[in-house]
């Protein structure tokens, strides 16, 4: 499922994934398992009440490394 983000349009970040959420754009949102659950479980609670199907990556790492991101990323979505 990760492989879809690198050729996929998407937004990383919080406060990016927050406002495709909030804009009714995101389409599949992405979490990493090692994030800090109070930022990524108020993302999940919204995506799952919009109806957006949510995936949990194992890592930020491997998160970010899908994202074609440097660094880790804690939270990531389609659009």
């Amino acid at each position: 499922m990760l492989n879809e983000l690198t050729r996929a349009d998407k937004v990383v970040g919080v406060k990016q994934v927050r406002r495709a959420l909030a804009n009714s754009q995101a389409k599949r949102l992405y979490l990493a398992k090692d994030a800090d659950p109070q930022l990524t479980r108020p993302l999940a609670e919204q995506a799952q009440g919009q109806g957006v199907e949510v995936v949990w990556a194992e890592t930020m790492k491997a998160l970010g490394r899908a994202c074609g991101i440097a660094v880790g990323a804690a939270v990531a979505a389609t659009v």
